[in-house]
């Protein structure tokens, strides 16, 4: 029997990573009883329609190289709507502890005094390179797996390469830093002839996949003009993608 949605509490849900089908039924619940969805922009239209039509649309994210919202004035905005008794959805994309910002918003919550629930989600992570084709595991290729973001303040600052270390490698939101990134595996010693893939708008109709090694990934990249959201999978992982889905829309090279 699923739970009810309560009025005056705030739903930190994950949106997954944009096909709505893979929503979470207790998502799906929140977003139909909301009185108003705070939502990133990384959140799809298709999932956002799944709202009551009465329901309030609030843009509260951004995009790299945009001015970040105040989260605190984000949240005191939350807390005030829970307090006057609606249904309050924070809605994120993929899941919203998997460099959502969830627990920093469910901290900033809880100082406001406010119930919380968090709805957990599909992280893009992990969707992202099954939709194109890569298994993130699979027995005697990978046996690890390291998720990171590609977000840094300076594109040429960033991880220490040279510590992280796992057999696939996930970079979130790495598209538009591809270039950078890519330059410091290859500077840690990661072989340019590495399997890698650039997935674009993941598990939706707008999905492309580029496939190249890693020292060409960042070429093809800008040559193939994929649009953000993007995210970087690295491995030998990737080339089981060849025989593992047949997608026409992909470009890739030999």
């Amino acid at each position: 029997m699923s739970r009810p949605v309560e009025s005056g509490r705030v739903y930190i849900v994950g949106a997954g990573p944009g096909d709505p089908e893979l929503l979470t039924l207790r998502a799906a619940a929140v977003l139909a009883a909301a009185d108003v969805i705070f939502h990133d922009q990384l959140v799809s239209e298709e999932v956002l329609e799944l709202a009551q039509p009465i329901a309030e649309l609030v843009a509260a994210g951004h995009r790299a190289g945009q001015a970040k919202r105040d989260q605190r004035a984000v949240a005191a905005a939350m807390a005030d709507r829970a307090r006057r008794g609606q249904v309050v959805c924070r809605l994120k994309g993929g899941d919203p502890f998997v460099f959502g910002r969830g627990g920093e918003d469910l901290e900033a919550l809880l100082a406001e005094g406010v119930p919380c629930e968090v709805v957990p989600g599909v992280s893009s992570a992990l969707a992202g390179p099954a939709a194109a084709g890569v298994p993130v595991t699979h027995r005697g290729v990978a046996r690890s797996v390291l998720i990171v973001t590609g977000h840094h303040q300076d594109p040429e600052e960033g991880l220490d390469w040279d510590r992280l270390r796992a057999d696939t490698v996930i970079v979130l939101m790495g598209g538009t830093r591809l270039g950078a990134i890519s330059r410091q595996m290859l500077a840690a010693g990661w072989a340019a002839s590495t399997p890698a893939m650039l997935v674009s708008s993941a598990t939706t109709s707008r999905q492309h996949q580029l496939q190249a090694s890693l020292g060409q990934i960042g070429e093809m990249a800008r040559a193939a003009g994929l649009a953000a959201p993007a995210l970087l999978v690295v491995g030998a992982v990737v080339a089981l993608a060849d025989r593992f889905i047949a997608a026409p829309e992909s470009v890739g090279v030999s």
